[in-house]
């Protein structure tokens, strides 16, 4: 494996991302990364602080001649997804991530790569760095904690920003300027229960796995039709052969991230084992064949294991697989107004019990705010019938698109001259900042671009070494045509 970046072009770029790739940066553990930063603007003389939402700001005075263009906002976020094959040891709050050159792709050794932001973050700070591009006064806005809950952005103060346009490098498709993206819910609900002794005999206890799914981003990826682990597992459970009893169960992870796999243990009279185990075996030809194409590498297995002392109640277990089987996810409608853009859809991201409560985790996404609302209440009423409670939170608006805004006519003027073609302008179903700090700063004239990263929010992201340099080209040249104030 390669894994020499810093010989990759653009070098400003590539050398900061090899730097960045080594400094773990979990979601809530970016304090690292935001020092790397403040020490880097610091030891070039660039004024820069840390604000109370901990996101990091620097400003960079214009290059001469360039001091009556338009103020630039360049933003991106410094936190990552950290998800890892299941297989993998590693520890996002203390390993660096292995990245590595793999064809014109460089990726990570079995854990995300981060490109998705640490790209976007590179590429300010090689602007930061290089003394020899023009371009008008710029300010950097590094955000806190976007993937969780988008924190930095909901934090940020009033007054702080100076510039009149704002660049988010937080995109994943290179050719393309996104100019709007969905809204956010996040659907909590709890199960709560007494455990109770699992039979003393007469069961045979088993646990039951959903592996080998591709999961992927639930705003970009969501479209694709993936198959979900959790729903996977539990449209089992449904319609076993047999009565199930649930002992625990652990599906999913991050709620942005659509779930790879997901596992429960289980106990089923020790006559209808044999049934219930082939029933798994046929169940998952079936997922292979309903999944053709999209989900080849899925495995559902299911093995004895050494039987639980504790299990849910009867009725609470029952509740429970009936209302996972019926929560709406995935797609639920898409926009008439932009061919091929999801309006409204659900992640049901998370199904995990602790002895006393089962808690599920549900990232709804919509650009339409009251098909939010309503997707939520919907939620909310399936689980209240199985006899749990929900709450709808962390709610944030979508970014509505301008397409007559000044940057945007701008850049695909400068893309075309640039590459011979005009650039995709479109939106994006994935929660985007530029909603939330919009709504704080409703004059700036804002884009979103960036490289191509493919599977972001699973172990197979990956980022085109190429479109890296278109990427970084293209911004630029965007800054070089800023227009006068």
């Amino acid at each position: 494996m390669d894994r020499n970046l810093t010989a990759l072009k653009p070098a400003l770029v590539w050398k900061h991302f090899a730097e960045i790739v080594r400094i773990p940066r979990p979601s809530s553990h970016e304090e690292k990364i935001r020092r790397y930063i403040l020490d880097f603007a610091r030891a070039r003389g660039l004024e820069c602080k840390e604000d109370a939402a901990h996101n990091v700001y620097v400003r960079k005075p214009a290059s001469k001649g360039m001091e009556g263009r338009k103020g630039v906002i360049l933003q991106a976020h410094l936190d990552m997804v950290p998800q890892k094959n299941n297989d993998k040891k590693f520890d996002f709050t203390k390993d660096p991530i292995d990245a590595y050159v793999d064809g014109g792709w460089v990726t990570a050794d079995g854990t995300t790569l981060g490109a998705d932001n640490g790209i976007g973050v590179a590429a300010i700070l090689a602007v930061l760095e290089d003394r020899t591009l023009e371009h008008g006064p710029l300010e950097a806005l590094f955000t806190a904690t976007e993937e969780t809950g988008m924190d930095g952005a909901n934090g940020l103060k009033k007054g702080l920003l100076h510039g009149d346009i704002l660049l988010n490098l937080d995109s994943e498709e290179e050719g393309e300027l996104y100019v709007g993206c969905a809204g956010g819910l996040d659907a909590n609900t709890t199960f709560r229960y007494k455990a109770e002794p699992t039979p003393a005999r007469n069961c045979t206890a088993a646990k039951i796995s959903v592996k080998g799914l591709k999961g992927g981003h639930s705003g970009i990826q969501i479209v694709c039709q993936r198959a979900n682990a959790n729903k996977v597992l539990f449209r089992f459970l449904n319609a076993a052969p047999c009565d199930v009893l649930l002992a625990s169960v652990d599906g999913g992870g991050l709620r942005n991230a659509i779930p790879r796999e997901a596992e429960a243990v289980v106990l089923v009279k020790t006559k209808d084992y044999e049934a219930f185990a082939k029933a798994v075996k046929a169940y998952e030809k079936t997922v292979k064949t309903e999944y053709a194409g999209i989900e080849d590498a899925v495995s559902i297995k299911v093995k004895e294991v050494e039987k639980p002392a504790e299990m849910l109640p009867k009725e609470v277990s029952g509740n429970l697989i009936k209302a996972v089987a019926a929560c709406p996810d995935g797609v639920q409608k898409m926009s008439m107004a932009m061919p091929g853009l999801v309006q409204t859809s659900t992640n049901l991201a998370r199904v995990v019990s602790d002895g006393r409560t089962v808690k599920l985790q549900c990232l709804l996404r919509s650009s339409v705010n009251t098909e939010k609302e309503a997707l939520g209440e919907s939620i909310a009423a399936v689980f209240a019938l199985a006899g749990a409670k929900t709450e709808l939170t962390g709610a944030y608006n979508g970014w509505n698109p301008d397409m007559e805004s000044p940057i945007l006519k701008a850049m695909t003027a400068s893309y075309e001259a640039l590459y011979g073609r005009k650039p995709a302008v479109t939106a994006i179903h994935a929660g985007l900042e530029c909603g939330i700090i919009g709504s704080t700063y409703p004059k700036l004239d804002m884009i979103s671009f960036g490289p191509t990263i493919c599977y972001p929010h699973s172990p197979d992201e990956k980022v085109e070494i190429a479109s890296v340099g278109k990427f970084y080209d293209f911004l630029v040249d965007t800054l070089r045509n800023v227009p006068e104030k």
